[in-house]
């Protein structure tokens, strides 16, 4: 077997769980994996498929440069219990498209660097369900999804129309997903995609055209997702796109509903799904529980709204006898500013003692058509709050940015606490933490 030159080797183990198996084999900090079962292990996906056996030979580089063969019976799929200074074992790839609508090219200048990668990795897609355009796939790539069997797969789709979609991600390899995405779903692998809906472009005709494409391959690809343009202020230089309205996003649920109704005739599932914006946009009652079929895509920003609210109403049922006496701030975006105020209310009606005040914090950072709470700086939202009388301040986590305490603009959570001097804590987005950090 030949090995890469170890100076070279990036799998790194930077920690182990403890009672895990790579405890028990000794498997330190600092240890190097080089192969299991003499493969190299080039990456995460490498690593998670070569380890499944329940047999393994595992090679390890020792700090002092001893080579140890670990043999291992184990469970099948059973992990060793080692984490890996870098979690993909390797460079991200790089998204090689410059789409019309890009968000990381409406970001200011002269933010965090990390905030400018565009990650366009399906290893990503499959750990951390990230979505990709397909379009800097080698066809070793592709049969390396096939042959690991890496599922699902969440794909950036926008349209099928193939000159269209060369033009829309501004690359000549876009136009070829529908042949990639029939290589998968002949073999038989997961999918949900997605489709960002520029007004004019790929809606209307196009979007009819689209799904009746991707319904071919249901139910490999078992939902598409709908999601308005997010524009921000900074598109100086960049192609004129409009946004969504009030009057437009009406229009496109009429049309989607129209779809779901065919589809549910055809399949037994709606197939496709609109975001939460547009129902807030048109002034539409959310669709029910049922009819989001799992929340295939709540990541997507589908179907959140209804999820938070029904685990809402599942925690204030087991409520029973509670007093509190305090006045609470919940900081939201637009989009779900007057969502969040019908919650308020459902709880404060069951919570005696408990006064709850709404703020609704424009986005003065990206621009006022950006209107989730994900995308709110803590610049801004110290100004909205600081002047307000409250006890103690309820941001939902999403505000900051993944394993941080600290908002895009670099402002962390305890400058904000710092700036109003008072309590803020942080809520994950459903109905048991929301309702205990209210109460506790």
């Amino acid at each position: 077997m030949e090995l890469r030159n170890i100076n070279e080797n990036i799998n790194i183990i930077e920690n182990i769980k403890a009672h895990s198996i790579g405890e028990e084999m000794d498997v330190e900090v600092g240890d190097i994996l080089i192969s299991i079962n003499d493969n190299i292990i080039k990456d995460i996906i490498d690593y998670k498929f070569h380890i499944s056996d329940e047999y393994v030979i595992v090679k390890i580089k020792k700090a002092n440069g001893e080579i140890w063969d670990l043999e291992i019976e184990k469970e099948y799929d059973e992990d060793l219990g080692i984490e890996f200074s870098n979690s993909l074992i390797d460079k991200a790839k790089s998204c090689r498209n410059n789409c019309m609508f890009c968000f990381i090219d409406q970001l200011p200048e002269n933010m965090r660097e990390t905030l400018y990668f565009k990650d366009d990795d399906s290893r990503l897609s499959f750990l951390q369900g990230n979505f990709i355009t397909l379009t800097n796939m080698s066809d070793e790539d592709i049969n390396r999804i096939i042959k690991y069997r890496i599922s699902p797969i969440n794909i950036s789709v926008h349209t099928t129309n193939k000159d269209l979609r060369e033009e829309m991600l501004n690359n000549k390899n876009a136009g070829k997903l529908y042949d990639i995405l029939k290589r998968f779903n002949e073999a038989n692998i997961e999918m949900n995609a997605q489709i960002v809906l520029i007004p004019g472009v790929n809606d209307g005709i196009e979007l009819k055209n689209t799904l009746n494409d991707l319904s071919k391959l249901y139910p490999n690809i078992e939902s598409v997702a709908v999601v308005p343009v997010g524009l921000t202020k900074y598109r100086e230089g960049l192609k004129k796109v409009e946004a969504y309205n009030k009057e437009k996003s009406t229009k496109l649920l009429d049309e989607i509903k129209e779809y779901q109704n065919k589809y549910l005739k055809e399949f037994g599932s709606s197939f496709i799904f609109a975001s939460d914006e547009f129902y807030v946009l048109a002034n539409r009652e959310l669709p029910t529980y049922e009819d989001y079929e799992g929340f295939p895509q709540i990541e997507n920003g589908v179907g959140l709204l209804r999820d938070f609210k029904a685990s809402i109403e599942e925690e204030l049922s087991k409520i029973k006898d509670v007093k509190v006496n305090k006045k609470v701030l919940i900081a939201t975006g637009t989009l779900a500013y007057d969502f969040m105020c019908h919650i308020s209310k459902m709880i404060s009606d069951k919570i005696p003692g408990l006064n709850i005040e709404v703020i609704e914090v424009k986005n003065d950072f990206f621009g006022h058509t950006i209107t989730v709470s994900g995308l709110i700086t803590g610049k801004d939202l110290i100004k909205n709050v600081e002047k307000k009388d409250f006890n103690q301040l309820i941001i939902p986590e999403s505000m900051l940015r993944n394993g941080e305490e600290v908002f895009l603009d670099d402002i962390s959570l305890e400058d904000v606490r710092n700036k109003i001097k008072k309590d803020v804590f942080i809520s994950k987005v459903n109905g048991f933490d929301f309702i205990n950090t209210l109460i506790n």
